[in-house]
């Protein structure tokens, strides 16, 4: 990926970006964009952001203030299969962690993982670490800073 850029979730690109999706192997480890948006529709704190690559749609994230800890959450980070392993996930990642770091009110940024996903190595490559917490499947990364 060349030209990583956020932007609003609108209705000029909303069906592109519910069309990305994961592969088959990947798609229990996170919701699809459509669930996502939907969320974010009903809890207002989210921020879902299309992900694109110049003028390509390729993925989607989705983080907020948690209504229920009141600490900075990653919820969703998902790259379409045909553009990853290319830097967009990381790229991405970067923006939105600068963007939750200009928060002078926090000092942790929060994440749920499945041990298994592959996202795991992104995740501890960018700082995080597993704070011990388990619900569910989901197990808790913090990045403090």
């Amino acid at each position: 990926c060349k030209m990583i850029t956020l932007q609003a979730v609108n209705v000029e690109n909303f069906d592109e970006i519910i069309s990305l999706s994961v592969s088959d192997e990947q798609r229990e480890f996170v919701a699809c964009n459509a669930e996502s948006i939907a969320q974010a529709y009903v809890q207002e704190q989210c921020i879902p952001l299309a992900i694109y690559d110049g003028p390509h749609p390729v993925g989607f994230v989705m983080y907020c203030v948690d209504r229920d800890d009141g600490a900075w959450w990653l919820y969703r980070l998902m790259v379409d299969r045909a553009h990853q392993g290319r830097g967009c996930g990381r790229a991405a990642l970067e923006q939105v962690l600068t963007r939750m770091k200009a928060d002078p009110a926090r000092h942790h940024i929060y994440l749920g993982v499945e041990p298994e996903n592959p996202a795991v190595s992104l995740y501890r490559s960018l700082g995080f670490r597993f704070d011990g917490r388990v619900y569910g499947r989901e197990h808790i990364m913090v990045l403090d800073y």
